[in-house]
């Protein structure tokens, strides 16, 4: 393994860790309903956990009411108590085979605990970026305890990486600010 391919690697790790920290940020919702609110809720089916979203189907009536139509008759009531058992904070109705899921409106305190919802993903995922950042520093150092690179070479790919890491830790700080501005909107 050479330093770009330690560089390259990093790379590649922490622009998947900027994915999985964007799909977190969706998952935290907003005064405007979305269907992937829905995403991280499990309904069991024939004895196995599974996302709503396989085993209904999830759509928007309008601006601040999700439909779940489940597939199944009997399924109904098994996913109007999973979203009502989330940590969500809904209250599904259904009328007949169609679960409504009316979002109510955003207090001002509710508002302020999903921004420490969002600065604690942040947080983690500078954590992940962090991680990744040692780890790739301890290859290279390897690669100089094996002798196959001199300390320079060593040194100024250390400095390489931590210019990837903050360049990373810059773009995860501009997706907190952002979506706590969204979380903040009235």
């Amino acid at each position: 393994m050479s330093i770009a391919d330690i560089k390259k690697n990093a790379d590649a790790k922490m622009a998947k860790s900027i994915e999985a920290f964007k799909n977190e940020l969706q998952k935290i919702r907003t005064g405007r309903a979305h269907p992937g609110i829905l995403d991280q809720v499990q309904v069991e089916y024939y004895g196995s956990m599974l996302p709503i979203s396989q085993v209904a189907n999830v759509s928007l009536i309008d601006a601040r009411t999700i439909s779940v139509q489940p597939w199944e008759k009997g399924l109904g009531a098994k996913i109007e108590k999973a979203i009502r058992e989330s940590d969500l904070g809904l209250n599904p109705s259904s009328m007949g085979d169609l679960i409504r899921v009316p979002l109510p409106a955003l207090t001002e305190e509710r508002r302020k605990e999903l921004t420490k919802v969002v600065r604690n993903a942040g947080e983690d995922a500078r954590v992940a970026v962090r991680n990744l950042r040692r780890d790739a520093n301890e290859q290279a150092k390897k690669l100089l305890k094996d002798k196959l690179i001199s300390e320079d070479d060593e040194r100024r790919s250390n400095d390489d990486i931590q210019k990837l890491t903050d360049r990373t830790i810059a773009e995860v700080d501009k997706l907190v600010q952002a979506k706590e501005a969204e979380v903040m909107a009235v």
